[in-house]
């Protein structure tokens, strides 16, 4: 990484810092605070957004975590975002589907100018999730990809395992599986290796094989 994107990612996270303690402050003396932090995971840091020190990456962290954890750009893929973004830009105007509460949840937040509205909505689609192409992965339908399928599935598109290396999979899974714990999406309650059982299991180790398998060497 060069002098000038170490300096860009340092001022991006210090910014990124200032809007989410300042979130954290409204959180915390709002009746609905705990549903606002509870709305995204907190396992995705500012340093982790791509092209940390673009125009797009700083709509994000000035915009997204004034009310609730920072997105990563990845959770949805291109399609998905527009309707998402515009979604939020109504309820950050005060406006949306819970009336008057709406108006007192967003009492301080500030919304995207349109043009900012484009430059963020660019952002999260050129980043966005990858989807998976059953024909190219034809083995995503068989058993030995039914772990990858039922969990990932269960929040997003299912990812192209080319998006990330053998190396770096393996991060990622971790980041998801607390992701789902979160959410409370992870599934199952018996021993990942009692398939007896008869409820679906978050098979880490089959996950990462399958991504293994597909990934970029």
């Amino acid at each position: 990484m060069s002098r000038i994107a170490l300096l860009l990612l340092l001022a991006a996270c210090a910014a990124a810092a200032d809007e989410l303690d300042e979130a954290r402050a409204r959180w915390a003396i709002s009746p609905q605070g705990p549903m606002l932090e509870r709305l995204l995971p907190p396992t995705f840091a500012p340093k982790q957004l791509p092209e940390p020190g673009s125009p797009g990456a700083k709509l994000a962290l000035g915009f997204c975590v004034q009310c609730h954890n920072l997105p990563n750009p990845a959770m949805h893929h291109a399609e998905k975002w527009p309707a998402i973004v515009d979604r939020m830009v109504v309820r950050m105007e005060g406006r949306g589907n819970m009336g008057r509460l709406m108006a007192e949840m967003m009492a301080g937040v500030k919304a995207p100018a349109p043009e900012e509205t484009r430059i963020l909505t660019d952002y999260l689609q050129k980043h966005a999730q990858a989807p998976l192409d059953p024909k190219r992965y034809p083995e995503v339908n068989r058993p030995s990809g039914e772990a990858f399928r039922l969990a990932c599935s269960q929040c997003h598109v299912l990812p192209d395992p080319r998006r990330h290396t053998r190396a770096e999979w393996p991060a990622v899974v971790a980041r998801m599986q607390e992701n789902m714990e979160w959410m409370n999406r992870v599934v199952g309650t018996q021993p990942s290796s009692d398939r007896a059982a008869g409820e679906p299991q978050l098979r880490i180790e089959e996950i990462n094989a399958f991504l293994r398998r597909h990934a970029r060497p």
